[in-house]
């Protein structure tokens, strides 16, 4: 915690970045509160509603790569910005949709302003202002972040209530106007040595070249684990059901997710600048294959699902820290930009796909079949993270010991 001590611009930033995040993500989880609504309204099943959130993630994972020169040489807040612009027609196309067409046209605009806004701006604003000491910063607004279901579920259910489903959209849009628009352009600041030429910051002169192999690990790290986070989290409660527990026990044990992985992530934070990402990554990445490999064996037993969701809640807490911290090991300020901007295409495209596969090997396999593949997935992660691990620059190897 000790960015909160020695960067006043720093927790300025974390400040405008957690308002602004909230609301972005916030916003686009709607479908969850109106989804049988718009179903109604549009002529659609329910499933193929929940598929504008796929479409969203296609969308943000195809233009992420193209964003990285204009991170890279605007800086983050003038993106964002642009970004913040471009998502509220998103908003209203949606709010005039009466066929699924203009349905899934609103979401690919949604989700081509929300690879400027969501997260991976974010994380590159922070890095911006405290390049590679961004880890608890980052940390920081991933705790406030992961609140934003609480928030905006309800939310969302009261102005639908009283506006209708096409007038909190409407609301919504308006929001990113009046609130997230002036918080960029007026308490944002500008990066560093982007005024005059509008160059990206200087390399360092001694920082050594960062290996394409090593990017290459880097990303398939990060994009694995992003599979099973992503689809397991989507399918949590009817695969704890292919395990044997009544609906009402599969709530209640899926509700205490949540808090675990938020639990989890504070404890990283507080661990401050203590280990870096690859460390978090292997500490947490080794207790999901331990997890599914226990639920596996455990024919649903009651005791077995507890420990199941207490070590899947905090490992794939902490991973979600993990996967934006990584590459501030071997990446700073325009590298930083850059490597985020092309890890975002594949860790969309996985969050996007995850789901319906793994619905698809629930009901044709059983949970054995979800679980399987997410364990397969989840030792390949660690051992992922064992070399790169061996392969962290010697500067960030020195700092920790």
């Amino acid at each position: 915690m000790r960015f909160l001590k020695s960067d006043s611009r720093l927790i300025g930033v974390l400040l405008v970045l957690a308002i602004t995040q909230l609301v972005g993500w916030g916003t686009i989880g709607l479908p969850a509160i109106i989804g049988r609504d718009l179903a109604a309204d549009l002529g659609m099943s329910l499933p193929a509603v929940f598929a504008g959130t796929s479409v969203l993630y296609v969308s943000m994972g195809l233009c992420a790569p193209w964003l990285a020169k204009s991170f890279a040489r605007h800086g983050a807040r003038t993106v964002m910005m642009i970004g913040t612009v471009v998502t509220v027609p998103g908003f209203v196309l949606l709010s005039l949709a009466r066929e699924p067409m203009l349905y899934f046209a609103a979401w690919i605009v949604v989700g081509i302003a929300g690879s400027a806004t969501l997260s991976t701006g974010a994380y590159i604003m922070l890095n911006e202002v405290a390049g590679r000491q961004a880890k608890s910063a980052i940390g920081a607004l991933m705790l406030v972040t992961g609140l934003s279901n609480s928030i905006f579920w309800p939310a969302t259910s009261f102005l639908s209530g009283h506006l209708g489903w096409r007038g909190t959209c409407l609301v919504y849009a308006a929001t990113l106007i009046l609130v997230s628009l002036p918080l960029y352009a007026f308490a944002a600041p500008r990066r560093k040595g982007a005024e005059g030429d509008g160059g990206a910051p200087a390399k360092p002169e001694d920082a050594p070249p960062i290996a394409r192999s090593t990017f290459r690990l880097v990303a398939a790290a990060i994009t694995l684990n992003a599979f099973v986070n992503f689809g397991l989290s989507a399918i949590l409660i009817e695969l704890l059901r292919a395990e044997g527990l009544a609906p009402a026990q599969a709530i209640a044990f899926g509700s205490m997710l949540g808090v675990i992985q938020v639990s989890a992530r504070g404890l990283d934070f507080l661990g401050g600048g203590r280990w870096d990402g690859i460390t978090t990554g292997l500490v947490a990445g080794t207790a999901l294959p331990v997890a599914m490999l226990l639920l596996m064996m455990s024919e649903g037993t009651t005791w077995a699902v507890a420990v199941f969701i207490l070590l899947y809640g905090a490992g794939s807490g902490a991973m979600a820290v993990a996967r934006a911290t990584i590459p501030l090991v071997f990446y700073d300020q325009a590298a930083f930009a850059k490597a985020m901007s092309m890890i975002a295409l594949p860790l969309n495209l996985a969050s996007a796909i995850s789901p319906p596969l793994l619905v698809g090997l629930l009901t044709e396999f059983g949970s054995r079949g979800a679980l399987g593949l997410t364990f397969v997935c989840s030792c390949a992660t660690v051992l992922i993270l064992v070399l790169l691990g061996r392969r962290r620059p010697r500067t960030v190897a020195a700092a920790l010991t």
